[in-house]
């Protein structure tokens, strides 16, 4: 798949996801297959640019190529100046934020609250696309609820005012997260615009994305939670829709190591305080559907600092690999 000059190859793209997609993640995923990996949101408001949260959100330092940042607001000027900002500080594709369902997020007509008013949809995409010089991505939903699903109007005036591809989530804003993701509205969407579609939804294993690609006809897929705990998805999917064959799934012992990388590196970004804190959402998805998880989580969320974490999570791991060679 083709975004402006960037080749994005293999077409399994990283969903920008609030708390989650941060800088450590996304190298990881990168690392494990991802063609790309879209930030978590920046806000559009200049006033919360210089916090520390924000900055965090904005380092893009040793970023593989190329990088792509996700942009929230309500006000066209407002997110054309943040795309220029974000631009001068490294971002390659911009990517405008109106498939949160999050209801902070639509309380302030922002994310999918956007969809309900289509003139405003033009004149956000229209001035975003305008000012910066890079590509610049939408992602959507299928509308705001299942009474009105309006993503081909919204498709057609993103491709008309120059957006470069167009990400759509198979659930309406009502729906949330709720039920089974549709693909009827994203082949539909396909089938009425040129420029390149990314399914989303309920992508989670390789079979299910090459039946999500047959269903839809998108030119790539979007993974989100799928990749919470699971980051090496992406490879896995690559390698299903290349060749037709799974690959098998990481020991234990191959969580591990990428687990134990991915902690150190939440360490390092954030501090120790911090990354332990944050480290402990990622270790829950991680150990989920695992034996003892609920054991796990019980002793690994009283670490209060980052040698105990690293080597509870080790410990837990070490007699899973034990228990998987005594199996095998």
């Amino acid at each position: 798949m083709q975004i402006g000059p960037y080749r994005i190859d293999p077409p399994v793209v990283l969903a920008p996801m609030a708390g989650v997609t941060d800088k450590p993640f996304r190298l990881l995923c990168k690392r494990l297959g991802a063609g790309l990996a879209v930030s978590e949101m920046t806000h559009s408001d200049p006033r919360l640019w210089q916090t520390r949260k924000s900055l965090k959100r904005m380092d893009h330092e040793g970023e593989p190529e190329p990088v792509s940042v996700q942009i929230a607001g309500y006000d066209p000027a407002m997110l054309a100046e943040a795309a220029r900002f974000n631009v001068d500080n490294g971002a390659q594709i911009v990517d405008i934020n109106m498939g949160c369902p999050a209801k902070k997020v639509c309380n302030v007509w922002s994310g999918s609250a956007l969809l309900q008013d289509e003139p405003l949809v033009a004149r956000i995409v229209t001035a975003v696309v305008r000012a910066v010089p890079v590509p610049v991505t939408l992602k959507i939903r299928t509308g705001w609820d299942r009474q009105n699903k309006n993503a081909l109007n919204i498709a057609r005036i993103a491709e008309d005012a120059g957006i470069a591809a167009l990400a759509v989530h198979g659930r309406t804003r009502a729906d949330k997260y709720e039920g089974q993701a549709e693909y009827e509205t994203i082949a539909a969407v396909k089938a009425s615009i040129r420029i390149p579609v990314l399914a989303n939804g309920d992508v989670v294993d390789p079979h299910g994305a090459r039946q999500v690609l047959a269903a839809t006809g998108a030119d790539a897929l979007m993974v989100g939670r799928g990749a919470q705990g699971r980051p090496w998805i992406f490879r896995e999917i690559a390698h299903y829709l290349a060749t037709g064959e799974r690959l098998p799934e990481p020991t234990p012992a191959e969580v591990s190591a990428i687990l134990l990388e991915h902690l150190e590196h939440l360490y390092a970004f954030y501090g120790e305080e911090q990354g332990v804190r944050i480290a402990r959402k990622h270790l829950g998805w991680y150990a989920k559907d695992r034996p003892e998880n609920a054991a796990f989580r019980h002793v690994v969320n009283r670490a209060e600092n980052a040698h105990d974490q690293l080597r509870l999570t080790r410990d837990y791991f070490a007699a899973l690999q034990d228990a998987w060679q005594l199996a095998a």
